[in-house]
């Protein structure tokens, strides 16, 4: 008979209350790093406060991997109440978590630790399509290979308003984010759905909710496989009036049968800054 099966996540997937109680999601979260203090992210600190401390002092944090000890301990419990255990990692590309939850795993019985390839709720797609399968019935094995072979399956982007938080995390030059303000440029960031990377995609021009909604049409019209089941807008702080440009430009393009509307962690908000928006779904 097939052990119980646990899903946990990093914080940043980036899931809605309604989503982590429908598939119980257990996170862990990510550690945050502010003006000489650790804070645990979206648990003890919030992307506004992040902001607000740039504003006033112009610091930016610095985010902290898991370490392997912190993994081992949180698994544990878990596998010791007779549990096996699904987690589901920020992309490896982008931390060294996923390798330190590896390392973890591999000290205990029943745990499998998968590589999301992702972030935000690109990780989010992936932990509700494992919460599918556990309630399918499928051992953690199983829900762990099929949910990694579905990795490249998620397509996530984001569109920045300013590029001043990516200027001053040193992830571009002031000079081109001076640039960008000038000529009103709002470039949108596309994640590597291979790793987890980030590269530059076209950069718009013009007013934010009218880059918003031709984004949003062009992103949706890439592929002609969409699975319709759910979709991400996926925010750092934005006003609501662009988060129904959004919703209405995807119910006109491809309508979905679950539009969720999350705000992204310290981990992810940190580096892009407020007003950033992006539109997180999966192709068959």
């Amino acid at each position: 008979m097939s052990k119980k099966v646990i899903l946990t996540a990093d914080s940043t997937c980036d899931l809605d209350n309604e989503l982590k109680e429908r598939y119980n999601v257990t996170y862990f979260p990510l550690h945050i790093i502010l003006d000489g203090k650790e804070y645990l992210d979206n648990v003890d600190i919030t992307p506004p406060e992040i902001f607000q401390a740039y504003y006033d002092k112009k610091i930016l944090p610095k985010t902290s991997a898991v370490n392997i000890g912190e993994y081992e301990e949180f698994f544990k419990k878990f596998v010791d109440e007779g549990y096996e255990v699904v987690h589901i990692n920020l992309g490896s590309a982008l931390s060294s978590s996923h390798k330190n939850a590896v390392l973890a795993a591999e000290e205990l019985e029943g745990v499998y630790a998968v590589d999301s390839c992702n972030l935000s709720t690109g990780i989010g797609h992936l932990v509700v399509r494992a919460g599918q399968l556990i309630e399918q019935g499928l051992s953690a094995k199983e829900v762990a290979e099929q949910v990694s072979a579905m990795a490249k399956k998620v397509h996530s982007s984001f569109v920045l308003d300013t590029l001043k938080f990516m200027a001053a995390g040193g992830r571009c030059s002031t000079v081109v984010a001076l640039g960008a303000n000038l000529l009103n440029l709002k470039p949108c960031i596309q994640v590597n759905n291979a790793d987890g990377s980030m590269t530059v995609g076209k950069k718009f021009r013009g007013k934010l909710d009218k880059v918003l909604e031709q984004y949003v049409e062009e992103e949706l019209s890439k592929y002609e496989n969409i699975d319709d089941s759910l979709v991400f807008v996926t925010h750092s702080g934005i006003d609501e009036s662009y988060i129904e440009v959004v919703k209405n430009a995807i119910e006109r393009v491809h309508p979905f049968k679950e539009v969720h509307t999350t705000i992204a962690s310290c981990s992810i908000s940190c580096h892009c800054g407020p007003n950033t928006l992006g539109i997180l779904f999966m192709t068959k």
